[in-house]
């Protein structure tokens, strides 16, 4: 599901749809998106979640719903989540603090350290994901703007259900954090992704996350301030990788968790660097 919001043009008009194959001159407003590989018998459930997800949603409610419904003709991948923990945050100086850690953890240099950061905290959300060289900075992706979506990646009802019984654990048994650790999985499941930075671009949404097989899947509480639009997310591919691959990877290679790892609590960032995965 992809959900938009046209914006205004002024006094409350919204822009009229553009000719096809003409450039809009005032793009949509992303709103919100989900996916994932159900069987058959979920499908008109999963619709009608996601449309009432998109039509109240903090970003706005969406004008423009898209609903795209694919059957999976590869046997996909089977795959462990990865082990989660909530990191110890005050603020977002301490978040940030945090971030530089563990990504300095995983071989991730300064340089692209930075320009991730610049990207995630930037006013201009990306629609999706960056692919970033872990050495230079570099971005790899054909189109800034849209980067690379991770996509084809689902959890079996079994997982889903020890999954679901591990975060109550915790408090923290919701669709955001689930939906969330999928998708981290199916990216360090990728052989040439080292690490990867998430910020959400939901206003009312303030854990972001720094996932990797090294350290896992870190929730980084007030990661940005309540109200803020800003967002992005950031992969970051091995210097000498090609990035095609891992575009097909992340894009189309369907991809199913079902085995859950141990999931944690509250950790200071020591202790999270302590926990070696690798």
């Amino acid at each position: 599901m992809r959900a938009s919001l046209q914006r205004k043009t002024g006094r409350g008009q919204c822009a009229v749809a553009p000719i096809p194959g003409a450039q809009s001159p005032t793009p949509p407003v992303h709103i919100s998106g989900a996916e994932g590989i159900y069987s058959r018998h979920y499908i008109m459930s999963v619709v009608q979640e996601y449309i009432d997800r998109a039509i109240s949603h903090p970003r706005g409610r969406a004008d423009r719903i898209t609903i795209t419904i694919e059957k999976i003709n590869q046997k996909p991948i089977l795959i462990s989540s990865l082990p989660l923990v909530t990191a110890e945050c005050r603020d977002i100086s301490q978040a940030e603090d945090i971030i530089q850690q563990l990504l300095s953890s995983n071989s991730i240099d300064e340089k692209a350290i930075n320009r991730a950061l610049g990207i995630v905290y930037g006013k201009n959300a990306m629609r999706g994901a960056s692919l970033m060289l872990s050495g230079s900075g570099k971005r790899t992706e054909p189109d800034r703007q849209r980067g690379t979506r991770v996509s084809h990646m689902g959890i079996g009802s079994n997982a889903l259900r020890g999954l679901s019984l591990e975060l109550q654990r915790h408090g923290i048994n919701m669709q955001t954090v689930q939906e969330a650790l999928v998708l981290a999985s199916k990216v360090s499941s990728c052989g040439d992704i080292i690490a990867e930075l998430c910020v959400s671009d939901d206003p009312d949404y303030t854990t972001g996350y720094v996932a990797s097989r090294h350290t896992g899947y870190v929730r980084i509480p007030h990661i940005k301030k309540k109200g803020s639009k800003s967002g992005g997310r950031v992969l970051f591919i091995r210097e000498d990788a090609d990035p095609g691959p891992v575009f097909e990877y992340l894009e189309k290679t369907p991809v199913i968790i079902n085995r859950i790892s141990p999931c944690k609590g509250e950790m200071n960032i020591d202790e999270i660097l302590d926990c070696n995965y690798q």
